[in-house]
């Protein structure tokens, strides 16, 4: 027979497995529908840049006031506050119908998107030390299905002609449902009341940075290869749109199904062999994407690049919660870090395809993969 806290735990599990699905689902949802709203304010590629930037400005300012709020609220209140935050700021976007406005949306929506990142976060290291083994990527990974579920959904919707306002705002009743329920197995949890409370803007403190570091490797050739594996595919290998397309489709499922697995992959390897692999299969990736011409070699080696990446985010993210008596301010410092390289990657890799070539802007992800791997020591503890 299953005793209380067993089922609480495995309830946990569930729960924060639910919230990570939403949270990513938020995500699939907004960038998918991404073109609808770009017409509806009527703004060409230059716009619609400045304006993607403003959600990780928005998510950067806000992540340093997380650390406070992990240590004074209790934790469920926060996730099912700040989740339902995020959910109802898909709204946002899809509502202004001038350029500055949507900016400003943007920020709201990305702060809103930070904090709840954090918060669940927080509880996800919570649960993983209840457990007492690696738990973390497979939070990771339905946060992975969330998003491309959502992604799923909107391309239904834009087909059946369904605006983003209307979409949205059925999106925003499903998935605030979802929270809620969710956060009815969400652990409550409150930091020792002698430990000594975090600053209002905490930025990242020097323990974090070595973790950071990794995280921000990992999360730049993810945006990268998000942003720009399309494009490599079309324009250098000169395959259509559909060919390009699933190349980013291949590279989010490996993901995910990377995530799914690498729990078990970490109960038996250890986080730093674990990130050594890894290392070496997104090595050999971003590789093969830079040294071959063939579309089905580099296609693969998108694939592996995007097996080789998906377990080093949670494992950061888990042990950024564990280096400190404060996890929400620890999570915080990696998160903005990371996120932090995942803003500017876009921009790096378009900046050196415009001094030089795409394929040298791929080259900086090869030598950032064995940064990852040479690093990975740092997760020892």
């Amino acid at each position: 027979m299953i005793s209380t806290e067993v089922f609480g735990l495995r309830r946990a599990r569930v729960a924060t497995s639910a919230v990570f699905a939403a949270h990513g689902a938020v995500t699939g949802t907004f960038a998918a529908r991404v073109p609808w709203i770009a017409d509806h304010v009527g703004v060409g590629p230059g716009g619609l840049g400045i304006a993607l930037l403003m959600p990780g400005v928005g998510a950067l300012l806000a992540m340093p006031l997380s650390g406070r709020l992990v240590h004074r609220l209790d934790l469920r209140t926060l996730v099912r506050v700040l989740m339902l935050a995020w959910v109802a700021a898909l709204m946002l976007p899809s509502l202004p119908a001038q350029l500055w406005l949507l900016c400003l949306a943007l920020v709201v929506y990305g702060a809103a998107a930070g904090l709840a990142d954090v918060a669940m976060n927080a509880h996800a290291v919570l649960v993983e030390e209840r457990y007492g083994r690696s738990v973390m990527s497979g939070f990771h990974g339905w946060w992975s299905v969330g998003g491309l579920g959502g992604s799923a959904v909107a391309v239904f919707a834009a087909r059946a002609g369904l605006g983003a306002p209307a979409h949205f705002a059925i999106a925003v009743g499903v998935l605030a449902v979802v929270v809620l329920v969710a956060s009815l197995g969400i652990m409550p949890h409150r930091p020792a009341p002698n430990l000594e409370e975090p600053p209002a803007f905490a930025l990242p403190s020097k323990a974090v940075l070595p973790i950071g570091l990794i995280g921000l490797c990992a999360v730049f050739a993810e945006g990268a290869s998000l942003d720009w594996a399309a494009v490599y595919v079309r324009d250098l290998l000169h395959h259509p749109a559909a060919t390009a397309a699933a190349t980013v489709s291949i590279f989010s499922v490996c993901m995910a199904v990377a995530r799914f697995g690498g729990d078990w992959v970490v109960r038996k390897l250890g986080p730093v062999t674990t990130v050594r692999i890894s290392g070496a299969f997104a090595t050999a990736g971003a590789l093969m994407v830079v040294l071959l011409d063939q579309v089905a070699l580099v296609i693969t080696g998108f694939g592996l690049l995007g097996i080789g990446i998906a377990v080093v985010v949670p494992l950061v993210f888990a042990a950024a919660g564990r280096s400190s008596e404060h996890p929400g301010r620890s999570i915080a410092g990696v998160a903005g870090i990371a996120y932090g390289s995942g803003l500017i990657a876009p921009g790096i890799i378009g900046g050196i395809a415009h001094l030089s070539s795409l394929t040298v802007s791929f080259a900086v992800i090869v030598g950032l993969m064995v940064i990852m791997t040479l690093s990975a020591s740092v997760l020892r503890r």
